[in-house]
C-alpha cells in the first residue's frame, strides 16, 4: 500500500489531544510528525483523528439476519450490510455477540455455526475486523463443539457466559437486578404453568418459531439439567483459557456470581446489574463493561445502573454498542458535553480499554507500531460528531470524500 500522511488533525493520544501529522506505512502507524515523502496526503485540518472504535459486545447484526420474527435474510448479505454499518460508525474491530443457545431459530447452535463459517469466508471482503463473542448460554451443552472449533480458528473470539435460562425462570416476586446466585439451592423459580409466564416468554417463543406451550415445555426440560451446568462452565472456561481468549460474564447480580466466573477465567464483568456487583468487580481488578445506549438514553431500559454514573464513579472501563452501533461515539460525545472527563480519557472507553480487555495489544491507541485502525471525525464545537473516514489496518474502508 502507498504510505498515507494524515495532516493537520487534532490527534487523540492516550494522555492528551494534540495537533500532529500522522504517517501510515504497511498498515501500521509509522510516526507522528514525519515528513510526507512519497506518501499520499489527506488534509485533515479541523478534524479529529482518533483510534478506531473497538466494540466488545454488539448484537445489532441480528436485525440484518432476522429483521422480523421468523423472517430470515441471506446470511452473506446480512453480514456485509452489518460490516458497512460498522465502518460507517467508526468501528474497525467488532465482537459480534453471537448467542449459542438451546432455542431453535436465530440463536441456535446451527445458526451460530452458519454465521461463524460465513464470517470466516467473507473476511477478505469486509472492511472491519469482524470477530465473534461466543455468547454461550450455559445450559446449551451442544454448543461446546462449536466453541472449541471457533477458538481454534484464525480470528480469536471472546467467550461470554450467559444464563438467560435462570433469568427467565426467576420468580417475578424478585427483581431481576436482585436475583441470587444462579446455583443457589433455593433459587426462586417461577411456576411455568401460569398464563403470566406464557405471556412473559411470548417474544422468545416467536423468535424461536415455537408456540408458547412448546417453549414452556422446552425450558422446563432444560431446567431439569441444571445440575450439569457447572461442569460445562468449567470445561468451556478451560477451553477459552487454553486458547488465550478473553472471557466475560453477563448480567451479574451478586458479588458471588462475579467471583464464580472470575475463578473460571472471566475477568470482564459485562453489564453488572447493581452497584455492589460493580464495586466487587472493581475491587478485584476486573474490567467492567456497560452499554453505550444506556449513556445515550440517559439510563438503562431495564432498570440497571446508569452507565454515565458508572463512568463518572470509576466503575466503567468500556462502553459497548450493545444493540445500536451509533451509540458508542454518541455516548462519548454526551459524556464529553457533560464534562465527565477529558476527551482522551473518554475515548479509551471505546478504543484502548476494549482492545486490551480483549487481548488485542496491536490496536486501540495512536502510537508508532500500532495497527493503523483510525477514524477521522468532524466535530465542530456544540455539534454532534460525524465519522468522515475509517481506516482498518491502513486501508480506507469508509470515506465521505476526504480521500
Amino acid at each position: 500500500m502507498q504510505p498515507i500522511l494524515i495532516a493537520g488533525a487534532q490527534v487523540i493520544l492516550t494522555d492528551s489531544v494534540t495537533r500532529a501529522d500522522l504517517l501510515i506505512e504497511d498498515g501500521t502507524i509509522a510516526a507522528l510528525d514525519a515528513p510526507a515523502g512519497r506518501a499520499r496526503v489527506i488534509d485533515a485540518s479541523d478534524m479529529i483523528l482518533a483510534p478506531a472504535l473497538v466494540d466488545i459486545h454488539g448484537d445489532a447484526f441480528e436485525r440484518q439476519i432476522m429483521p422480523r420474527p421468523g423472517v430470515f435474510f441471506p446470511t452473506d448479505a446480512a453480514l456485509m450490510e452489518t460490516d458497512r454499518q460498522l465502518v460507517s460508525n467508526g468501528i474497525a474491530t467488532a465482537f459480534h455477540a453471537l448467542t449459542l443457545g438451546w432455542e431453535p431459530g436465530l440463536r441456535s447452535v446451527e445458526r451460530g455455526r452458519e454465521i461463524t463459517g460465513r464470517l470466516a469466508a467473507l473476511a477478505p471482503r469486509l472492511g472491519a475486523d469482524n470477530r465473534v463473542q461466543l455468547r454461550w448460554e450455559t445450559f446449551c451443552f451442544e454448543a461446546e463443539a462449536l466453541i472449541a472449533e471457533v477458538l481454534s480458528g484464525p480470528a480469536l473470539p471472546s467467550v461470554a457466559f450467559n444464563d438467560h435460562t435462570s433469568m427467565a425462570l426467576l420468580d417475578p416476586s424478585v427483581r431481576l437486578q436482585d436475583r441470587p446466585f444462579e446455583f443457589a439451592p433455593d433459587f426462586p423459580r417461577v411456576d411455568t404453568s401460569t398464563p403470566a409466564f406464557a405471556a412473559k416468554i411470548d417474544a422468545r417463543a416467536r423468535r424461536s418459531g415455537l408456540s408458547q406451550a412448546d417453549y414452556v415445555a422446552l425450558i422446563d426440560r432444560m431446567w431439569q439439567r441444571r445440575a450439569e451446568v457447572p461442569d460445562a462452565i468449567a470445561r468451556v472456561g478451560a477451553l477459552a483459557t487454553a486458547a488465550g481468549a478473553s472471557m466475560l460474564s453477563h448480567d451479574d447480580t451478586q458479588p458471588e456470581t462475579r467471583a464464580y466466573y472470575r475463578d473460571r477465567g472471566a475477568r470482564i464483568a459485562e453489564f453488572p446489574m447493581n452497584l455492589p456487583t460493580a464495586r466487587a468487580a472493581r475491587a478485584a481488578g476486573d474490567s467492567i463493561v456497560f452499554g453505550a445506549p444506556n449513556v445515550l438514553r440517559g439510563g438503562s431500559h431495564i432498570g440497571s445502573p446508569s452507565a454515565a454514573g458508572m463512568v463518572a464513579d470509576g466503575l466503567c472501563d468500556i462502553l459497548a454498542s450493545d444493540y445500536y452501533y451509533p451509540a458508542m461515539l454518541s455516548a462519548v460525545a454526551r459524556l464529553h458535553a457533560e464534562g465527565t472527563a477529558p476527551l482522551h480519557r473518554l475515548w479509551q472507553l471505546i478504543s484502548t480499554a476494549p482492545a486490551r480487555a480483549s487481548h488485542l495489544s496491536d490496536r486501540g491507541e495512536i502510537a508508532p507500531g500500532q495497527r493503523a485502525d483510525l477514524v477521522l471525525v468532524d466535530w465542530p464545537d456544540g455539534a454532534p460528531p460525524a465519522i468522515r473516514m475509517t481506516l482498518s489496518a491502513g486501508r480506507i474502508v469508509y470515506d465521505t470524500g476526504l480521500g
